[in-house]
């Protein structure tokens, strides 16, 4: 069984669901994938599109998408269930926590650190840490403020 919805809730509780069943999870990476010859350590359930790169030394958790021609470099840690969408760049050194989004085109500089449940727009780069759930847009990104 794989399970690839976008939504990071509903992906996690479709596996869990699925592992206490006791329902063989597997992880999907496109033959056309570009991975290095020592394969990253990749968690159950994952899907890497066609086109992705994941470089040396980054660890993937469980339920993570990486989309079509995003790109994650080298010592990377990418926690459960996030998403990496439509040719977003991470550069060396990023450390996602559970359940965020990194947007289509987004880009996220070297020796960042993404807090759990996070959302970054399309096309979105972002310069420094974010320590605080939520959204955040633009260049650089910053986190969008909702009107009461």
């Amino acid at each position: 069984m794989i399970v690839a919805i976008g939504n990071a809730d509903i992906r996690r509780r479709l596996l869990e669901s699925y592992e206490a069943a006791g329902i063989s999870i597997v992880s999907l990476i496109h033959p056309k994938a570009n991975l290095p010859d020592k394969m990253p350590e990749i968690g159950i359930g994952t899907v890497v599109m066609m086109g992705a790169t994941i470089q040396a030394g980054t660890v993937i958790g469980k339920g993570v998408i990486v989309n079509t021609a995003a790109s994650v470099d080298h010592d990377c840690r990418i926690g459960d269930y996030v998403h990496i969408a439509v040719g977003a760049h991470l550069a060396g050194n990023v450390e996602v926590e559970n359940g965020t989004w990194i947007g289509a085109g987004a880009v996220v500089r070297n020796n960042i650190k993404i807090c759990k449940d996070v959302m970054v727009g399309a096309g979105a780069v972002v310069v420094g840490d974010i320590t605080e759930s939520g959204t955040y847009v633009g260049v650089p990104a910053r986190k969008l403020v909702k009107c009461q």
